[in-house]
């Protein structure tokens, strides 16, 4: 037999065994396209490990543009529904940047650690070497879905910027409560300390439009969080954060792996806080529960089609120690691979190294390294660390070319008086060093206080004068809140965001004037020293745009370098607008506020 019509022959045999993926979702721009192969049959628990012992990566390709996207093991391609643990379905999430044709090509490798080693390994044959395209279209969506903006890129200034839309990015959300994710109605997750949340109170904040990221098997669940969601939409929110693995930490009950026992065992253990070596094997770093990981795609999707930022927080200060020693190992570099796999294609995320993080400055680049690599959309990576340790890991990272894109700030005074000066100065350190950062205050105020509930602060003077305009004043990309442990609907304990509803509205002022008034916000820095009071606020980009926030009721004097330029007052609390008769006739600005308290004047040509 001929050597070529040998190979036809093969070619043919081996074609005619290897299905096509299924490609679901909508083949839309922006959107998420699964490609689902039919491989290996396995589970969980099985030998070879399915998260460790195969690596599926697909490059999607147009033109000289490609991305290699990791893939991950499925089990029966339905696990949210099913709770399966087993099954034949590998599983790849694309998000394309550009209609047309798309192609791509299919690499499905076996070998001992192949998916975390540096080694190639081998075929494993079903799907690997497969190659096909299918076309996508612009994406028909409109208002705050993500999908009608594009992805938030880092573009080298202080504010992400969306991709579709061009828009800059300004946070407004919830940083509370961090165990979000300890939620009844996702599988297999522990209860220790009572911790386990229902959200009954958003019950009533549910919209129909969530029944699609509904899960179970009668696909009802979910109902509770998803009212939630809703909840922030409607306040004018857009962002909320969750730890993915808090084992040994404040909670104990969100983390990703599978156990080696008993979920009542390990709450047992995890609750009585023994000595950590007594329990914490309990997790099983190289395996991974995948309806829980699939049930919480379905919040995530939800929250991309309501318009949230994902704030990923990898790990806290107390278990940032517990994969590799802290060091970017065998465990930590799966664990990683499955965060990107699963989640890297939502629109808007940051990866957070660490709350209160206490890793090396080399670790953290490494880590942020292997983020920056694997991950094919190249979503931030931002440092998170105590308030006193602000010198020890941000100057050297606004110091060196890292992968670090961002700082998630924290602060530990409880009228915020901290904010506004060390959001200044990060801000102002990465712009000289050449390399603006993103810059974040997600945890104002101190640990027993921050973002009182109404009912003891209806005002909320302080955390809005401080924190809130203090943040953005000072060129920071926005804020998420925290909810002091002191006072009812916690950082743990948290299980209605109504709780500080009143303030919500007050958020929703300050983020709807950024976002309404098409500010140049990129060439836009604080310059605090042009008024006359040294209380004052000021971001401007000079002779075009000024903004002037005053925390009391006086008067706005300063020096512009040219005349007429319109003015408009507005009311940080409530909203209320006032303009002020004609232009300005003379460089010398002196205006009387029309409030009582603090006020913003907007001046603009």
């Amino acid at each position: 037999m001929k050597p070529d019509l040998f190979l036809l022959i093969v070619t043919a045999v081996f074609m005619s065994c290897t299905k096509v993926p299924q490609i679901s979702g909508e083949l839309k721009v922006w959107h998420k396209v699964t490609l689902t192969f039919e491989g290996p049959e396995s589970s969980e628990t099985a030998s070879p490990n399915p998260f460790t012992d195969y690596r599926l990566e697909v490059n999607f390709s147009q033109g000289e543009k490609s991305f290699v996207v990791p893939g991950y093991f499925a089990a029966d391609g339905n696990a949210a529904f099913t709770s399966a643990t087993e099954g034949n379905r590998w599983r790849v999430h694309f998000s394309p940047d550009a209609p047309g044709q798309w192609d791509y090509k299919v690499s499905f490798k076996e070998g001992n650690d192949v998916a975390v080693g540096g080694e190639e390994g081998e075929s494993a044959g079903y799907m690997d070497g497969q190659t096909g395209s299918f076309e996508v279209v612009e994406s028909d969506k409109t208002g705050r879905d993500l999908r009608a903006q594009g992805r938030l890129r880092y573009v080298g200034e202080h504010y992400l910027q969306f991709s579709q839309s061009g828009k800059y990015f300004v946070k407004n959300g919830v940083d509370a409560p961090e165990n979000l994710l300890a939620y009844f109605e996702f599988d297999d997750t522990p209860n220790v300390g009572n911790r386990l949340k229902k959200w009954e109170d958003h019950d009533q904040d549910y919209n129909e439009d969530a029944s699609p990221y509904l899960w179970g098997a009668d696909r009802q669940k979910g109902k509770n969080i998803m009212g939630a969601i809703n909840y922030l939409y409607q306040k004018g929110l857009n962002a909320f954060s969750f730890l993915t693995f808090n084992v040994d930490g404040d909670d104990r009950n969100v983390f990703p792996h599978l156990l080696n026992v008993s979920l009542e065992e390990y709450e047992k253990s995890a609750g009585e806080r023994k000595k950590p070596s007594e329990w914490e094997n309990h997790i099983i770093h190289d395996r991974f529960d995948v309806s829980k990981m699939d049930q919480w795609e379905q919040l995530f999707s939800y929250g991309e089609m309501k318009g949230m930022y994902l704030h990923f927080k990898t790990q806290e200060n107390e278990n940032d120690q517990k994969m590799d020693g802290g060091d970017l190992g065998r465990e930590r570099k799966l664990y990683y691979r499955e965060l990107i796999a699963r989640y890297s294609h939502h629109l808007a995320l940051n990866w957070n190294l660490g709350e209160e993080n206490t890793n090396t400055l080399q670790q953290l680049n490494d880590f942020a390294r292997y983020f920056a690599e694997k991950d094919p959309y190249k979503n931030i990576s931002v440092v998170h660390t105590f308030p006193n340790e602000h010198e020890k890991y941000y100057q050297p990272l606004v110091d060196s070319m890292t992968a670090v894109k961002g700082f998630s700030v924290q602060t530990n005074k409880p009228d915020f008086s901290r904010v506004h000066r060390v959001t200044n100065k990060w801000v102002k350190a990465s712009a000289v060093s050449g390399r603006k950062l993103v810059v974040a205050v997600d945890e104002p105020g101190d640990a027993g206080h921050s973002l009182l509930p109404d009912n003891e602060d209806p005002d909320h003077d302080t955390a809005r004068i401080n924190a809130l305009w203090g943040t953005l004043m000072a060129g920071g990309s926005g804020v998420e809140w925290y909810f002091g442990y002191k006072h009812a609907h916690s950082d743990l304990t948290c299980e209605s965001w109504r709780s500080r509803d009143l303030f919500w509205d007050q958020c929703h002022v300050a983020h709807s004037f950024f976002t309404d008034h098409d500010l140049p916000l990129s060439q836009m820095m604080n310059i605090n020293e042009l008024t006359s009071n040294p209380e004052d606020y000021v971001l401007a980009k000079r002779g075009e745009v000024y903004l002037v926030y005053l925390k009391e009721k006086g008067a706005v004097q300063l020096e512009l370098p040219d005349v007429g330029y319109k003015a408009i007052w507005l009311n940080p609390k409530n909203g209320e607008q006032v303009e002020v008769d004609g232009e300005t006739t003379t460089e010398a600005v002196n205006l009387e506020t029309p409030f009582d308290k603090d006020a913003l004047l907007y001046l603009y040509k």
